[in-house]
């Protein structure tokens, strides 16, 4: 059987990157987002429904992304869907499904935020990720607030 696992996202960030270290080194951030979808409902009336997820980007492409974005940052998604499960520290079961960004382009600064308050890159900026030792961490922070 065929399959294919692909996502396109495209939003604005909820909070500022969350950028850590894994024990061999690797850089690795969570870039939580917000994408809005927005729609006629059966009467006709305008409605907007939002989904809020997580996207996982490694490497040099993690420490790019906290560098730049922040809070509100709109941004383009490229990248593939992947879950995780681990045990918490009281021993229940967790698991979450995630993206794991291939490609990050940067869609310019938060509505509100002046170019002398946030420094930004180049306009359009895209980063390809390299291959990644994701398969080897497990999260130093999963026992945070991950989603079950």
């Amino acid at each position: 059987m065929a399959s294919y696992n692909k996502v396109l996202l495209m939003g604005n960030l909820t909070k500022d990157p969350e950028l850590r270290y894994t024990p061999q080194g690797a850089a690795v951030a969570n870039l939580r987002m917000a994408v809005n979808r927005r729609y006629r409902d059966k009467n006709q009336e305008l409605k907007e429904e939002v989904c809020f997820i997580t996207a996982v980007v490694w490497n040099k492409q993690a420490e790019t992304c906290n560098q730049y974005l922040h809070k509100g940052s709109g941004l383009f998604v490229e990248g593939r869907l992947q879950s995780r499960s681990w045990e918490d520290n009281t021993g229940a079961k967790r698991s979450v499904i995630e993206v794991r960004a291939e490609r990050v382009q940067f869609m310019g600064s938060a509505p509100g935020k002046s170019q002398a308050q946030a420094p930004a890159p180049e306009p359009q900026e895209e980063l390809s990720s390299e291959p990644s030792t994701e398969s080897t961490w497990l999260g130093e922070s999963e026992g945070e607030a991950n989603e079950s």
